[in-house]
C-alpha cells in the first residue's frame, strides 16, 4: 500500500546506491502519472521529461553527469528538461483541455489565449528560470511519489547540460533547457536522517529577522 505524504517526506533519503532490480511498467506509468499531475505556471505544463531507460543511454547519461554511478546503477532516470518557450507555443490544446474538464469557463479561456502569450514575451531572459521553477516542482512531485511506491530517488544538479541536452537528442535546440536528473529504483542501502536545524535558523515570521520559534 502506499504510504501517505507526510510518511513519505519524513521517510525520504537522497540514495546514492541502487539495485539492478527493474521498475514493473505499471509502477513506472503510476509514477509518470503523478508526476504531471504537478502545477505549473497557467498550467502550461512546460517540462519535457524524459524517461531514460536504455543501458545505453544510461550509461551516456552518466557521462554527462559527471560518472556518478547512482545514473547508471538506476533502471530508470527522469531527465526533468524545459521548453524554455512553451507559452509562446500553440496553447489551444491547454486551453481546449481547460474547457472539457470544466476547469476553465469561455471568459477565462479567452483571457489565458491573451494573457499566457503577453506574459511568456514579457518574461524575456527570465524565461528559462520560470521554466525550470515548474520542472522543479514535477521533479519533487516524482520524488515523493516514488517513495510512496517503494522506490528511491537521488535529486540532482551535478551534470554538463550541453552533454545532457546531446543524450536526449535535444543538443541543437536553444528553447530546451535542463532542470533536473532523477535517478530512481530500489535502495541498495538504507541511508540515515542527517537532520534538519532548529525552526529559527533558517525560518522566519512575518520578515527574515524575526525568527519562528514554532
Amino acid at each position: 500500500m502506499p504510504l501517505d505524504v507526510p510518511t513519505a517526506i519524513l521517510q525520504r533519503r537522497s540514495i546514492k546506491s541502487f539495485k539492478p532490480d527493474p521498475i514493473d511498467p505499471e509502477l513506472l506509468r503510476q509514477l509518470v502519472e503523478l508526476t504531471v499531475a504537478a502545477p505549473s505556471s497557467y498550467n502550461l505544463q512546460d517540462w519535457r521529461i524524459v524517461v531514460v531507460q536504455d543501458p545505453e543511454q544510461r550509461a551516456a547519461l552518466g557521462v554527462a553527469c559527471f560518472n556518478q554511478p547512482q545514473i547508471i546503477q538506476a533502471p530508470v532516470n527522469f531527465v526533468f528538461a524545459v521548453d524554455v518557450k512553451a507559452g509562446e507555443r500553440d496553447i489551444n490544446p491547454i486551453i481546449e483541455q481547460g474547457i472539457q474538464t470544466g476547469a476553465w469557463n469561455e471568459g477565462t479561456a479567452n483571457y489565458f489565449k491573451k494573457a499566457i502569450p503577453e506574459f511568456a514575451v514579457a518574461l524575456g531572459d527570465k524565461a528559462r528560470e520560470y521554466a525550470i521553477k515548474d520542472a522543479m516542482i514535477a521533479a519533487t512531485h516524482a520524488m515523493l511519489a516514488a517513495e510512496s511506491l517503494g522506490l528511491s530517488t537521488c535529486m540532482m544538479n551535478g551534470w554538463n547540460e550541453a552533454k545532457v541536452k546531446a543524450v536526449i537528442g535535444a543538443e541543437n535546440d536553444p528553447d530546451i533547457a535542463i532542470a533536473l536528473v532523477l535517478p530512481i529504483g530500489y535502495a541498495a542501502e538504507p541511508r540515515k536522517n542527517p537532520g534538519r536545524m532548529p525552526f529559527e535558523f533558517n525560518v522566519s515570521l512575518d520578515r527574515i529577522d524575526r525568527p519562528y520559534q514554532g
